[in-house]
């Protein structure tokens, strides 16, 4: 399952799990009991997004998968990091978060302006079992939004991996898809996740 109830999210790991041939059934949040959300203490993408996928295995005894995402801007010494979902306060939203990044380096050079999208992906098993990926889209950030196709700071990143200068938020699914941070991780660790459920299920045929 996806520990997320985010329906892009899951859109995008069912896509990829279609795409290497397998029929594993993903599940998102919405489709299990609910359970409290657990408290992303970690310092690192990779710890937080284990936290989220420990707590999704224990809680619901399904091999869980989570993921932690941010953008690090350079001048901004990697923020705002880990603390991107929460950069506006305790009550922000998406529009908050990217009206203050956008106050906060309106004045950066081009040649200072350079970020990336990080994503960390990690998933867990009831057998112990701990498999990780973090992938990520470098470009710079620009001092207006643009585009309607995305979420978070999209309307403000512009990836390096492209023909042109469209920023994440003007760029078709399937365009950001082949080169997001996301799109990168999903794709490392969906086949690391293939093999472990395979040799579990050989495993557990043999056993029985």
């Amino acid at each position: 399952m996806l520990a997320s109830h985010n329906k892009a999210k899951l859109v995008e790991l069912r896509r990829t799990f279609q795409a290497a041939g397998s029929d594993v059934q993903v599940l998102a949040l919405a489709d299990v009991a609910v359970y409290p959300p657990p408290a992303e203490t970690g310092s690192s993408f990779v710890e937080n997004a284990l936290i989220k996928a420990r707590t999704a295995a224990a809680r619901t005894g399904l091999p869980a998968l989570a993921d932690d995402s941010g953008i690090q801007v350079d001048a901004l010494n990697k923020m705002p990091g880990i603390r991107s979902a929460r950069w506006s306060g305790p009550a922000a939203t998406d529009a908050a978060n990217l009206q203050l990044l956008l106050d906060q380096t309106f004045d950066l050079s081009e040649e200072r302006s350079t970020a990336r999208f990080v994503c960390a992906m990690a998933f867990v098993d009831s057998d112990g079992t701990e498999i990780t990926e973090t992938a990520t889209m470098e470009g710079h950030i620009i001092h207006q939004a643009r585009g309607d196709n995305g979420f978070g700071y999209d309307p403000m990143f512009v990836p390096g991996e492209q023909d042109g200068d469209l920023t994440s938020a003007e760029m078709s699914s399937a365009a950001k898809d082949a080169i997001s941070h996301r799109g990168k991780a999903v794709r490392a660790i969906v086949p690391a996740i293939l093999g472990h459920l395979e040799a579990r299920d050989r495993a557990e045929a043999e056993e029985g």
